[in-house]
């Protein structure tokens, strides 16, 4: 697709060498004197809207998600080569994950589940009662890093009181669908051999909420029981059109870059010549009914909005019970963040949506 699905910044593979990189000088992003002061519409023949908007902070936000939406980040730029963007990642991961754990203490291991690498994630604290409950995290990361394994994992743990199990699945575009799907699948089926499946639930953030709603799809085809519940945070369900979001919000919001929509949506490394609307891919064309309770959560400044906001009004189409939780004026997989409110907030909401499945 034209920039990436979800959870980091836009990713393209740097082209030409130092010749063209000295030929070509970067380009600067927008200045003050530039920035536009007024808002204006026009709506062009074939209905495409070219807006400008001048849009201050929502006196809404807590004073930390203030300063973090008025952080400045430069409209135009270089595009990040894969090997820079994992790297980065990384990094970043390694860092929240002290950050989190600070307020969600743990016990960490690394290990494999049916051969597929994982992460498990223990809160200290956890009571004898959760020991036969499990909650499965697939990460966000753009399918082609790992940006949630510990940021997904950790505080939902520590909130909940119960196990996680972080699959780190295969990447592309080294391995593109439906290989996570694979391996998600490979680790629920060894849960399955444990615990109960009334006592599973599956959920993820940004590419990890497209891989749990395409998880509940092939567990559907393949007879497997299903989880108690489902966590779909900021995802979509349909890689053959694009929402109306993903043309206003940039990963940071309404900061960053964003580039001009095109017509119809372009091949992403993920979908690597799949079919667009095979419904384990693009689960809005699937069979829905039956599917069980799903929480779904997003942000009004997210470029995924609408493919959250769209995946689960097909869920109430279906006669499942489907929630949706909207926080005003935040970006793209906030609850991320270690040091603001809303982020406390939204994985407490998860958190409890999930105790309360489970105990059903």
């Amino acid at each position: 697709m034209r920039r990436l699905v979800l959870c980091t910044s836009l990713l393209t593979l740097a082209a030409g060498g130092a010749l063209a990189a000295q030929q070509t000088p970067p380009l600067q992003p927008t200045t003050a004197a530039e920035a536009t002061t007024r808002d204006t519409s026009y709506i062009d023949a074939q209905g495409t809207a070219h807006i400008t908007r001048v849009v201050p902070v929502p006196q809404t936000l807590s004073p930390e998600a203030q300063q973090s939406v008025s952080r400045a980040e430069p409209d135009q730029g270089p595009p990040q080569s894969l090997e820079e963007r994992r790297r980065m990642t990384d990094a970043w991961a390694v860092r929240a994950a002290a950050e989190w754990s600070r307020l969600c203490p743990n016990h960490l291991e690394n290990t494999t589940i049916a051969h597929v690498p994982v992460r498990v994630v223990t809160p200290v604290d956890m009571p004898e009662a959760n020991r036969d409950k499990v909650l499965l995290n697939l990460h966000g990361g753009g399918f082609n890093s790992d940006s949630g394994s510990y940021t997904e994992s950790i505080p939902i743990a520590g909130y909940s009181k119960i196990k996680v199990v972080a699959v780190l699945y295969r990447l592309a575009p080294e391995h593109p669908f439906p290989a996570a799907v694979d391996d998600s699948i490979a680790v629920y089926k060894e849960l399955l051999k444990t615990y109960k499946p009334s006592h599973i639930v599956i959920y993820g953030t940004s590419a990890g909420a497209i891989l749990t709603g395409e998880v509940a799809v092939k567990i559907k085809q393949l007879g497997l029981p299903l989880p108690a519940a489902l966590g779909i945070f900021s995802g979509l369900g349909d890689f053959a059109r694009d929402g109306d979001s993903r043309a206003m919000f940039a990963l940071r919001g309404l900061a960053g870059h964003l580039d001009p929509p095109q017509p119809h949506p372009t091949e992403h490394d993920y979908t690597a010549g799949a079919d667009l609307k095979d419904p384990v891919l693009s689960p809005v064309y699937a069979d829905l009914h039956g599917l069980p309770p799903s929480l779904f959560v997003t942000s009004e400044r997210d470029m995924l909005l609408s493919g959250t906001a769209n995946l689960h009004r097909a869920y109430l189409e279906a006669g499942v019970d489907a929630r949706l939780i909207v926080f005003d004026g935040l970006p793209h997989a906030f609850w991320y963040s270690s040091t603001m409110p809303e982020a406390i907030e939204a994985n407490h909401m998860m958190a409890d949506f999930f105790v309360k499945q489970l105990n059903r």
